[in-house]
């Protein structure tokens, strides 16, 4: 007998609309996930903190547990503070970093986890992957998927708006990412999840052809969909190929060799991609890219994260140290440091002219 369907991980809540945190009492007792309201709520000490004393009154039996950072230590201690309370799910209240907390501690403790997130700025937020600081520097961990995912426009408006660029950034990286898991599959023989690639394509696809802007309400709502969706393709894979490509080495070497000093990842996956995609050869797509990142207000060039061109090439030459095993366009190509120096002045003389 052939298997012909699977089951797909995936939040039986998506809740993307204007106004949604405001209904998050009654969405969770309607689906069955906290009809009592017993939830250990993680916040940050920003937004989450700001938020408590409106969800506060709807949410009388919840308790509030705030989290300094968002290390493995944090992740800990929220799980040994929860353990043995008996609540309904973990509620994961903020951005990227307290919501990762949050999946840790809730895998850790066996609750699901719903994830209301407050700004946009990449695709972790209902991914199967916390990624936490740690003394190695950081680690990515699985978890299970958020089991309810809410996203309040209202909310993401009030975030600072390059949180929202940084997202742009995630997304639009998908379609690097899997231009580099197709060539390992062509070149190393990798298998490729069909429907994960899918998925991560078409999100990648809908912000890159989207025409409107970041204060547009209905491309905030394609954008948060492509981060769910993302999130989804990564759990059908089981990691994060789907998103994670040449694009996300480059920048992972920002993060390790320039600590404190790299921008947002969104933003330095973006950049990542749009050089990617260039040395490819695939000059219209990487053309595009710089067209939509330039149009969000991205950035294209890496003095405009203030980095110099030195330092970008030493980045991409240690790039495929941060993923060992994983094959991209910077392992086929393996160029030497004179040639991604030269690599990367036709790259910036082609996006000026």
């Amino acid at each position: 007998m052939p298997v012909l369907t699977r089951l797909i991980p995936s939040p039986v809540v998506v809740d993307i609309s204007r106004g949604a945190m405001d209904d998050l009492a009654g969405l969770l007792a309607d689906q069955r996930i906290s009809a009592s309201g017993k939830l250990a709520i993680a916040i940050s000490g920003g937004s989450g903190q700001l938020l408590r004393s409106k969800l506060e009154p709807v949410l009388p039996h919840a308790d509030w547990y705030p989290v300094a950072d968002g290390t493995i230590d944090s992740a800990v201690k929220l799980a040994d503070d929860i353990k043995g309370r008996r609540y309904d799910a973990v509620v994961g209240l903020g951005g990227g970093k307290i919501i990762d907390v949050a999946k840790y501690a809730a895998a850790r403790v066996g609750l699901p986890m719903v994830a209301v997130a407050t700004n946009l700025a990449h695709d972790g937020i209902c991914s199967p992957v916390a990624t936490l600081d740690n003394d190695n520097g950081r680690g990515s961990y699985g978890v299970p998927t958020p089991i309810a995912m809410v996203i309040d426009l209202d909310v993401i408006r009030d975030a600072p708006v390059r949180f929202v660029r940084s997202g742009i950034g995630d997304a639009l990286s998908n379609i690097s990412a899997i231009a580099d898991w197709e060539l390992s599959h062509k070149i190393t023989g990798e298998p490729v999840d069909g429907l994960a690639a899918a998925m991560a394509r078409t999100a990648g696809e809908a912000v890159l052809r989207h025409p409107g802007g970041c204060g547009d309400d209905t491309f905030l709502t394609v954008l948060a969909e492509a981060l769910v969706l993302t999130g989804i393709a990564m759990s059908i894979s089981g990691d994060t190929r789907p998103a994670s490509g040449a694009c996300h080495e480059i920048s992972h070497a920002f993060d390790l060799l320039y600590p404190g000093r790299s921008a947002l990842h969104g933003e330095q996956v973006g950049l990542g991609a749009a050089f990617a995609m260039f040395l490819r050869g695939a000059d219209e797509q990487a053309g595009l890219f710089v067209e939509s990142l330039r149009g969000h207000g991205l950035p294209v060039l890496p003095a405009e994260i203030g980095f110099s061109v030195d330092e970008f090439v030493a980045a991409v030459e240690y790039a495929p140290q941060t993923r060992p095993g994983r094959f991209t366009i910077l392992e086929h190509l393996n160029l030497s440091t004179a040639e991604i120096r030269d690599a990367y002045a036709d790259y910036a003389k082609t996006i000026r002219s």
